[in-house]
């Protein structure tokens, strides 16, 4: 089963605590804090696996968590750090962060790696907190929590040559024909489901990578058919071989076919007609098909709409008509086509862009009010900070009333109208407010 979308969970650990300690050696009269820190919590890292084809392992493994780090111990010792969960996908996968919508990555080349959830570092140990005024101190932090996300992963094959058109055109019979691919082939429409890659080797030395692509019909750029499981494959591909049947055996006009896989492609992405293709004219070997051919020659020549007249070759996959001629036209464009950005290409490029102007600083704190009047404290910053402070001691407890105090956290409470005695509830702690 061929599988080139699905949505998964990853979520980073978290770094290990730090320990609050002190020397209790036999002879050391003056013992001091030995309290060491948390190891670093495991990462979550995506990596390219030539060997992979399909997105299909995801299916039925869609929650994916490290392992967190472990806690500092005494004598100063430092906790380990957690392995990174690696996990394999295949070459052409690109990421997105599904909440916010940006792309994380675009994956395309062997063993290529992207962390798409960090692990959160170790918390620190109380011999970081000594100091003259308070040479034992009972202070320590708890390891940062890892990175959560939700994300998207989708496969867009890599292939240097893209095989277009309405079902039944004789697409998955050209790649059969000049590759070792073995595609479905059959009397009815949709029979391809899925992408099909094949290597065409030419004489000369020359290789590409060719795609027979789902059919497409009018109306797939707004998920009709096939939809946008077709059109993203397209995005990769460097040059488009639009297939037609000239036949008429469906009583089609071929004319009127290559407009509208052009108007779908174009709905999908503009950039898309920018790339060479060459229109091919199939089942040439069906009796009406050379005149057909011709007036579909007659009607592109005179169609002022057209930015440029596309290339028009002609075959037959069946008496192997024109075949060589074809793959040899294929190869020469290529060697003279660059690479083309995809969408996640181009929106990379654009979050990765330095602006001279500041974004907009995410608030350290927010405040709101439960309707039994306790008072909510929430926010990014804040929330980490509480996460972070060791609650088993009075020390690390005071350390964090005081950083709420520098966050301007009690003059913002005055503000909305809290007094002594009212509930203040950060996460599940809650706590009395003192003016």
């Amino acid at each position: 089963m061929f599988v080139d979308q699905v949505k998964i969970q990853v979520k980073a650990g978290k770094g290990g605590d730090g320990m609050v300690a002190f020397r209790r050696e036999k002879y050391v009269p003056n013992g001091g804090p030995a309290g060491g820190d948390g190891g670093r919590g495991g990462s979550i890292i995506l990596k390219v696996d030539k060997g992979l084809r399909t997105l299909m392992d995801f299916r039925y493994h869609r929650i994916f968590k490290a392992k967190s780090g472990q806690n500092g111990m005494n004598k100063s010792k430092y906790g380990k750090a957690a392995e990174d969960l690696i996990i394999d996908v295949p070459e052409g996968t690109t990421v997105t962060d599904i909440n916010t919508g940006e792309v994380l990555g675009d994956l395309t080349q062997d063993n290529q790696e992207l962390v798409v959830a960090k692990g959160g570092r170790g918390g620190r140990g109380n011999i970081h907190f000594a100091s003259p005024k308070n040479p034992a101190p009972e202070i320590a932090e708890n390891g940062e929590p890892g990175i959560e996300r939700e994300l998207k992963l989708e496969l867009k094959v890599l292939a240097d040559v893209g095989l277009v058109g309405f079902p039944s055109v004789g697409k998955s019979t050209l790649l059969s024909t000049v590759t070792s691919a073995k595609p479905k082939i059959a009397e009815y429409h949709f029979t391809t489901l899925v992408p099909n890659l094949g290597m065409v080797q030419l004489d000369d030395g020359r290789d590409f990578v060719m795609a027979d692509l789902p059919g497409l019909i009018e109306g797939a750029s707004q998920g009709v058919g096939l939809g946008i499981q077709f059109l993203r494959h397209v995005e990769r591909t460097r040059v488009i071989l639009h297939l037609i049947d000239m036949s008429g055996v469906e009583n089609r006009d071929p004319y009127e076919d290559f407009l509208k896989i052009n108007a779908e492609l174009k709905k999908y992405d503009p950039d898309l007609l920018k790339r060479p293709q060459i229109v091919v004219g199939t089942k040439m070997d069906m009796p009406d098909s050379a005149q057909n051919l011709e007036k579909f020659k007659e009607k592109l020549t005179t169609d002022d709409s057209l930015p440029e007249t596309p290339q028009v070759m002609s075959i037959s996959s069946l008496t192997h008509q024109g075949l060589q001629q074809l793959m040899t036209a294929t190869a020469d464009l290529l060697d003279c086509t660059p690479h083309f950005e995809t969408k996640a290409e181009k929106m990379l490029k654009q979050e990765n862009q330095s602006y001279n102007f500041e974004k907009e600083a995410e608030p350290a704190f927010t405040i709101s009010r439960d309707p039994d009047a306790t008072w909510v404290l929430s926010g990014t910053k804040l929330e980490k900070l509480f996460k972070m402070t060791n609650l088993e001691h009075d020390e690390s407890l005071m350390r964090f009333t005081r950083q709420l105090r520098g966050m301007g956290v009690d003059d913002a409470l005055r503000a909305k109208g809290a007094k002594t005695g009212d509930l203040v509830r950060i996460d599940d702690f809650v706590f009395e407010f003192v003016d």
